[in-house]
């Protein structure tokens, strides 16, 4: 009895936390899969995916919108967490040959790729979905020609009543705000939870597994000789 309750309290903390239990889906089995690329299991390391997973907790049947999908890395993350009856959007604001020549494996038969402006991410119609992804873009549309505004209502309004907007970027350093997005590819962490919170979203988790500490960030995420310091909030409709 004191295991099984031990055990519920650790499923607690997780949930309170803003986190899935690693048990909602085999995330480890998902990463070993024989059929990934060896590129993309580099990139693991680097994104921590196997923590990005449990935080995001896409499960099995969810419909799901990658949002900045560029070549398709998280897309397809997503689309073998979610399965064959599950269905993943993929968002891009310009055609990308990189995620047209991942469209091509097995893995990305429930991919369906947008090519559509930030701020109207998906077509009329589309279902109500259960998560939304938006992995290392963000900061990208401070300095596009888009209405951040209006993006994160749609966000909002794409999701179920309870779904999820999982968002991790590289972190600029208190100030600059919005500011810095071209120079060094970085966004300031309150400006960004200022703009999704005024869209009607509530923050309901964060994770440090992506942090460090030592970074000055100073300089361009593609220039500085050392691990990034990134954020990975999770959101929530009410």
């Amino acid at each position: 009895m004191k295991i099984m309750a031990l055990g519920f309290l650790a499923l607690m903390a997780l949930v309170g936390a803003g986190q899935a239990p690693a048990s909602a889906q085999d995330y480890r089995a998902l990463l070993a899969a024989p059929d990934r690329s060896e590129a993309d299991r580099t990139n693991d390391d680097k994104r921590k995916a196997f923590e990005l997973l449990a935080f995001a907790a896409p499960k099995t049947g969810q419909s799901v919108l990658d949002m900045g999908a560029g070549g398709g890395y998280s897309t397809e993350l997503m689309a073998r967490a979610v399965g064959p009856t599950g269905k993943v959007y993929a968002q891009n604001g310009a055609a990308s040959e990189r995620f047209a020549a991942r469209a091509k494996s097995p893995a990305m038969a429930n991919v369906t790729a947008l090519t559509r402006p930030f701020d109207d991410p998906l077509p009329a119609g589309t279902e109500k979905l259960d998560l939304i992804t938006f992995f290392f873009a963000y900061h990208d549309t401070t300095f596009m020609e888009v209405d951040r505004a209006k993006m994160n209502k749609a966000m909002f309004d794409a999701l179920k009543p309870g779904g999820f907007l999982v968002i991790a970027d590289h972190s600029a350093r208190p100030g600059e705000g919005t500011s810095v997005g071209k120079t060094t590819h970085r966004i300031e962490e309150s400006a960004l939870v200022g703009e999704v919170t005024a869209a009607g979203f509530k923050l309901v988790g964060s994770a440090d597994f992506l942090r460090n500490p030592a970074d000055p960030r100073d300089v361009s995420v593609n220039r500085s000789g050392i691990k990034n310091d990134e954020f990975v909030l999770k959101f929530q409709k009410p």
